[in-house]
């Protein structure tokens, strides 16, 4: 089978990436993740994720290279990470009682022959009415500031949901489990 490698510090597209019990390696890529002007959500997670695979190939020459990108949309704003508690409270009070969409992008790169397959899953969270006692409680109690969006679905962020609707539950935490199979079959690796 040819090497994996996830493109990727993320413990959380790790854990799902471990999932599907395939032998891989995680590297972090140094990229700008900055958006380009006029670039749509849509674009900017494809190029992250193309640019995240792309940024290891030349150091992982033989190897099929997974680059994954997310941000959350609330109406036409763009939310990335918070990285702080200030901007998680403002993005996570914007989005009270509105619903967000969840854009990842997904590459994989056959280094070996430049083969690329690129595309993204949308997810829609609809978020419940809360306060601002709520949304303190729940930053000081799990802290999701390298989370798009300001929440971790996987934890306590569920209980700011309302409904949720989408394809693959698994690109809400940033990898789409269901879509990277698809990729991977294509490239000729069985799963499972």
């Amino acid at each position: 089978m040819t090497p994996l490698v996830l493109a990727s510090s993320s413990v959380y597209r790790r854990e799902l990436l471990s999932r599907l019990r395939l032998p891989f390696i995680s590297v972090s890529p140094d990229i700008d993740e900055t958006a380009t002007s006029g670039e749509t959500a849509i674009e900017l997670v494809q190029r992250l994720a193309r640019q995240k695979a792309q940024a290891l190939s030349q150091q992982y020459a033989a190897h099929l290279i997974i680059g994954s990108d997310q941000v959350a949309v609330l109406g036409e704003r763009i939310l990335g990470k918070p990285h702080d508690f200030e901007r998680a409270r403002e993005q996570l009070l914007a989005a009270s009682g509105m619903s967000v969409s969840f854009l990842t992008g997904l590459t994989l790169l056959d280094s070996a022959s430049g083969r690329m397959q690129t595309d993204y899953v949308s997810f829609t969270v609809h978020m419940r009415h809360y306060d601002a006692a709520q949304i303190e409680r729940y930053l000081h109690t799990e802290q999701p500031y390298d989370c798009a969006g300001s929440f971790k679905a996987e934890g306590l962020g569920v209980s700011l949901f309302r409904a949720t609707e989408g394809s693959d539950s698994t690109s809400l935490i940033g990898l789409p489990l269901i879509r990277l199979v698809d990729m991977l079959i294509k490239e000729g690796i069985g799963v499972p």
